[in-house]
């Protein structure tokens, strides 16, 4: 057994959206061999009626709070100091502090970093600590993405974030013993961004909770009886989801009521935007947050993620699968997973050809019944999370024996 700090920068529990799933799954892994020290952030009042919960799980526990508004304004420093704003966004002495006093009173193993942008703590604080790091995503690249969407001054600030958060990830990856991303076409694009680290950068994929994801004849049907629910599940207050039922709404939910009139598309997530909020109308529910998502996808008449702006393995899709839902998704998004048409995964560019895919299923519930069992059956050979997260194991072992 280890004594292993675990920074993480947004708290990891409950695990409701895809980062806090994929921290949630590590943190737990992490404390079935080690002593695990967590230090993380709320950046969501509704995440403090969970502290106690995270503080039973892991009672080694420290956490900084950051109100939003206040974190923007003290990520613009990162203007001032020619660095990523998203660095600046998590600088916060409490942290640095806690960790000091984490040093002082214990022996650390190792630290073991969620994001990139909480290794501005390990590495100042602790430089001789070995370090793992787990990137999730070339996130410099998604600000990169973003900026043709958006008009200037977005758009340049957004080009901005992606070249210094590119120097930072590198600079990051340097120090680090091992860096992960979660996808095998994630880590090449970094590896090309960051030739000088490639030999220690590797994929680490997301799984699924398949017992919890499970279909279950106890879960009520949320729906009407007369109508087609066509579900998207998700936070709504990320951006390439507000892009994606926004295209979703806008290009295709008038061409699938042309044949289906009783079809009526859910958008269900927490916080959702203005922009989100105004979409709602007869055709189009916003439900907010449920308390269980379950059953927007059991009996769903179809499940979709057309997210344009994202990439690699979406938790919300490996869910859907698991729930015995096919899904029509991006191909970007269907790549990362690996599932073919016939395994319940089908990936379009263009809205015609995902409302085409989403007619077949609709109007054919057999074969998405078909679809969606094998759906399962894939999530369940592929995507493990003990299987996949025991790659750390071995690297926490060597750190162990030097």
């Amino acid at each position: 057994m280890a004594n292993v700090l675990y920074l993480v920068h947004r708290m990891p529990y409950p695990p409701n959206k895809g980062d806090k799933v994929r921290s949630y799954h590590l943190l737990k892994h992490l404390q079935q061999k080690h002593r695990v020290f967590l230090g993380t952030f709320i950046d969501d009042p509704e995440d403090e009626a969970h502290v106690a919960a995270l503080q039973a799980i892991c009672p080694d526990l420290h956490i900084e709070r950051i109100d939003a508004r206040w974190g923007k304004v003290a990520s613009l420093q990162g203007l001032l100091r020619h660095e990523a704003l998203s660095v600046a966004f998590y600088r916060r002495a409490g942290m640095h502090q806690w960790i000091q006093q984490v040093r002082a009173q214990h022996r650390l193993h190792a630290s073991v970093v969620f994001s990139g942008a909480m290794a501005q703590f390990a590495t100042p604080c602790l430089p001789d600590l070995p370090m793992l790091v787990d990137f999730v995503d070339v996130d410099s690249t998604k600000w990169t993405q973003y900026a043709p969407e958006h008009r200037w001054p977005m758009s340049w600030l957004y080009r901005r974030e992606g070249a210094r958060l590119l120097a930072y990830e590198r600079e990051v990856a340097a120090q680090a013993v091992q860096s992960f991303f979660v996808t095998p076409n994630e880590t090449a694009l970094f590896q090309q961004a960051a030739p000088e680290v490639a030999d220690r950068v590797q994929p680490i994929s997301n799984g699924v909770d398949a017992d919890f994801f499970c279909p279950d004849p106890a879960l009520a049907n949320p729906f009407g009886a007369q109508e087609w629910p066509v579900v998207f599940t998700g936070a709504m207050d990320y951006w390439p989801n507000v892009d994606g039922v926004t295209w979703f709404a806008e290009q295709m939910l008038p061409r699938l009521r042309a044949t289906h009139p009783q079809v009526r598309f859910y958008i269900v997530g927490r916080n959702p935007t203005d922009k989100v909020r105004a979409l709602a109308g007869p055709h189009v529910e916003v439900t907010g947050t449920v308390p269980d998502v379950r059953p927007y996808l059991q009996h769903a008449r179809a499940v979709v993620a057309p997210l344009r702006v994202a990439r690699g393995i979406q938790n919300k899709i490996l869910e859907a699968m698991a729930m015995g839902q096919p899904v029509v998704t991006v191909p970007g998004c269907a790549e990362a997973i690996g599932a073919s048409a016939a395994q319940g995964l089908v990936g379009e560019a263009e809205a015609e050809a995902q409302v085409r895919a989403t007619l077949a299923w609709l109007n054919d519930p057999a074969a998405a019944r078909r679809d969606g069992a094998e759906a399962r059956n894939f999530v369940l050979s592929h995507y493990s999370w003990q299987a996949h997260l025991g790659r750390l194991d071995g690297w926490l072992e060597q750190v162990g024996a030097r």
